[in-house]
């Protein structure tokens, strides 16, 4: 089943968008992200959790464009930071801060921790111009490195170690980063029920014009 709209990824990240394209292919959606539109206001990103940001930012970007859209917030989890960089990981080291200045930070931050457990959580939200939205999370658990390893990926996946692959995210390709990081799981529950959400989709996008 197709959609009639394209569905809109809110964000201008490249990385996060090629990587929602590539684990959507195989179903008829024309996926496009903030940048194929004109200037949009930012989504001010001040919930306290990762699905309440989600939503806004779905919920927001659906209103204005008046389509259908997607946003997932997604962050790391670090247990002995008590769950910092947490909603704001993407802002750790500031408000304009680069992925090399938050990683700096978060080794800093655990340079004499040695309990280097950590997560990696994504809230994925689908949004219509008006009415609810539907939700989906995925977790992916591994430790924060000593130093950065691998120049794949972005954010924080040269520290983030995956136990169970012997690497680093930055280390995989990203297909292989798809197939277990916590975005690629909650794509992964989207897809199981994608038929659905796209009726879903069609409905409510029905009514609302």
């Amino acid at each position: 089943m197709d959609l009639d709209w394209p569905l809109v990824l809110a964000t201008r990240n490249k990385g996060k968008i090629a990587e929602f394209r590539q684990m959507a292919a195989g179903f008829d959606i024309d996926i496009k992200g903030l940048d194929d539109f004109g200037p949009i206001p930012e989504v001010e990103e001040d919930g306290e959790t990762f699905d309440e940001n989600a939503y806004k930012k779905a919920s927001f970007t659906a209103r204005v464009l008046g389509m259908p859209a997607i946003a997932d917030d997604s962050g790391l989890v670090v247990k002995t930071l008590g769950g910092l960089p947490g909603v704001k990981s993407a802002r750790y080291a500031g408000e304009r801060a680069t992925d090399e200045d938050n990683n700096l930070k978060l080794l800093k931050a655990m340079e004499t921790v040695e309990d280097r457990k950590a997560a990696f959580v994504c809230v994925i939200s689908i949004a219509v111009p008006r009415g609810s939205a539907l939700t989906y999370e995925g977790k992916c658990e591994g430790l924060i490195a000593r130093e950065p390893v691998g120049d794949l990926g972005f954010g924080y996946d040269p520290l983030f170690y995956y136990p169970q692959l012997q690497k680093t995210f930055a280390q995989l390709t990203t297909e292989e980063k798809n197939q277990v990081s916590h975005r690629g799981r909650a794509m992964g529950e989207l897809r199981g029920e994608l038929d659905k959400v796209l009726t879903w989709l069609r409905q409510r996008l029905g009514e609302a014009f």
